[in-house]
């Protein structure tokens, strides 16, 4: 791989789209899978020979066949005993063994902010769940939307957006514009392909995919920058992105529990006031490999949360997510994210950190009593 600084002024950026563009395009948007890319999938880079239990209630296999996901953790838990592993695609339903869950992304009207919340279900319990479904497939499609407001602020464009991001990241007019340019192609492209290409290709991480393909014609460095800029454009995108076109998390959580369905929160770091909201849920996620900072205090707040809690009432569960996206795991190693990369559906450290574990402990906590609790719950 280059990693060599290149000047972007050297390069004529053509506005025609080339075989090259064509060819790369058709490979960020592919869901077909290469024998090295299976391979691995399959291979996990470490092996938990001394883990007996696995629990994993917050990981999203994409496009990835759940069969090669179900080797990929036979041969990463060898000696496992018991296990409770439930997927969460981004608003869409999906299944593993018994268990379908979903990450839905919902709007908390009392703070104002937009959040996640993951649904799990036994799976005949949402065979009929046709409400939740069509819920799932507005906010997809909203969602979708985005991607295609993010492509609109870089072409069009909007000025107001294209000098904040450009200022904050110091990306200058070369740059700005090879980048119109490029996003101008996908967007040609995709509406050109658009009866062909998968839906679950059709997100704003479409737009990084593609001009990471482009490291080898223009090097690290220069897409580096390329790449800081967009996700700018991005931020800004999603921060002016209507709120009100979502289900409020009240809504979602009604419909779950009518369905029989558990809640849990996940990394409630990016979203601090849900913890005084006082849902109606089972769970919250303590840690994620993005959100380890709090884990300690949060692991606090369950305890005393589920010691006044009132006569009759469940406690809350502590759960870790390891917040794996199976996608990742198709890059060729050289472009990878290390941090994405390195996430495991199962592999949540915490549970063996001696700190952690003390407040683990003292709850009466570990992953076997979790699994327990929450299987009997989920056929409740």
């Amino acid at each position: 791989m280059k990693t060599n600084r290149v000047c972007l002024e050297e390069f004529e950026v053509t506005p025609e789209i080339t075989d090259e563009d064509r060819a790369i395009f058709s490979a960020v948007t592919s869901i077909e899978l290469a024998d090295w890319q299976i391979e691995q999938i399959v291979n996990p880079s470490q092996i938990c020979h001394r883990q007996e239990k696995v629990l994993a209630v917050h990981w999203h296999p994409e496009f990835i066949p759940m069969d090669l996901i179900s080797k990929r953790i036979d041969i990463m838990f060898p000696n496992r005993e018991d296990e409770l592993l439930i997927p969460t695609q981004h608003n869409e339903l999906m299944s593993y063994g018994p268990y379908t869950g979903v990450e839905v992304d919902c709007y908390a009207s009392g703070f104002n902010q937009k959040i996640q919340l993951l649904l799990h279900f036994e799976n005949e319990k949402v065979e009929k769940a046709h409400v939740l479904k069509s819920m799932l497939a507005h906010t997809f499609k909203y969602r979708t939307s985005q991607l295609f407001e993010f492509m609109d602020s870089i072409t069009k464009p909007d000025e107001k957006r294209v000098h904040e991001a450009a200022r904050e990241t110091g990306a200058d007019e070369n740059l700005v514009e090879m980048v119109k340019v490029y996003v101008t192609k996908i967007q040609t492209m995709l509406d050109e392909n658009w009866s062909d290409i998968p839906k679950d290709s059709v997100k704003n991480k479409l737009i990084k995919n593609f001009f990471d393909a482009l490291r080898p014609k223009y090097g690290d460095t220069s897409i580096n920058r390329i790449q800081a800029y967009l996700k700018a454009v991005k931020s800004l995108v999603k921060k002016d992105f209507s709120l009100k076109f979502f289900y409020r998390a009240t809504e979602v959580i009604e419909e779950a529990r009518a369905l029989g369905g558990c809640v849990v929160i996940p990394h409630p770091e990016e979203f601090w006031p849900i913890l005084l909201a006082k849902y109606d849920v089972d769970g919250i996620e303590v840690w994620n490999p993005q959100s380890q900072r709090y884990t300690e205090f949060l692991i606090s707040v369950v305890n005393e949360q589920n010691i006044n809690r009132r006569p009759g009432n469940k406690e809350i569960l502590i759960f870790m997510g390891d917040d794996c996206h199976m996608s990742e795991k198709t890059k060729s190693i050289e472009t990878q994210d290390p941090a994405k990369a390195a996430r495991e559906i199962g592999m949540q450290p915490a549970w063996n950190d001696l700190n952690i574990r003390k407040k683990l402990i003292i709850a009466g906590i570990n992953r076997q009593s979790v699994i327990d609790e929450y299987r009997t719950r989920l056929a409740g």
